[in-house]
């Protein structure tokens, strides 16, 4: 799904079709309208708002608050309404968050990014419990992708933080852990949606090496 209509290649494996879908997540009538149409057994959250990159003051409250009026937002009418249809007995809610959700220093130049993803994780602790409380056998995970040079929020982070450092780009890349690829992160949802409920964790990181387990 996407705001504007998209082609998308087949699955590497030819396994399955791909069927994309104008919409805009955070149209608060998107997720009633496309659970009840597609009844999915798997829902992987991943949108949200390019970040300001920019010092606090030189943040508007507008530009702060972006990804709370954004990503948390998502977060928030998805999972509601996945427990309002409800989603199939069995089914799986991923919500991709991200690392600086548990980085001590939070993401300084990033505005209310970091905190807002913060309330992504702790919004689907949320769900779990009351589809836990209704027996509604639904299992809802967050997880929380390392900086990734190759995305379009961890490209203009890594070249605000290394100008912040006085370095050039390539050398602040080189300082950080093995780096996530398309193919790990998406490699780790699958498995993540195939894995046993029992055996899935409230939440995750997910570094170059694949998903940690959370406290």
């Amino acid at each position: 799904m996407s705001r504007t209509a998209a082609a998308c290649a087949e699955p590497a494996s030819g396994a399955g079709t791909i069927q994309p879908v104008a919409a805009d997540a955070a149209d608060a009538t998107a997720p009633a309208r496309l659970l009840d149409r597609y009844q999915p057994r798997a829902v992987i959250l991943v949108a949200g708002a390019s970040p300001y990159m920019r010092p606090l003051q030189h943040q508007t409250w507008e530009t702060f608050s972006v990804n709370w009026d954004t990503d948390v937002k998502i977060t928030f009418h998805w999972l509601r309404e996945a427990l309002l249809t409800p989603l199939q007995p069995g089914s799986t809610v991923v919500v991709v968050s991200s690392g600086a959700a548990v980085n001590p220093n939070g993401s300084p130049l990033s505005g209310g990014y970091a905190g807002a993803k913060a309330t992504q994780r702790l919004i689907t602790a949320y769900a779990q419990d009351e589809a836990n409380r209704a027996g509604l056998d639904i299992t809802f995970t967050a997880v929380l992708p390392k900086l990734a040079p190759q995305t379009g929020v961890g490209g203009p982070a890594i070249q605000a933080y290394a100008a912040r450092a006085g370095q050039p780009v390539e050398e602040y890349i080189r300082q950080l852990d093995t780096q996530i690829t398309p193919e790990i992160a998406g490699t780790a949802l699958v498995e993540l949606i195939q894995a046993d409920a029992a055996a899935i964790a409230s939440a995750y990181l997910l570094t170059g090496t694949g998903l940690q387990k959370l406290p």
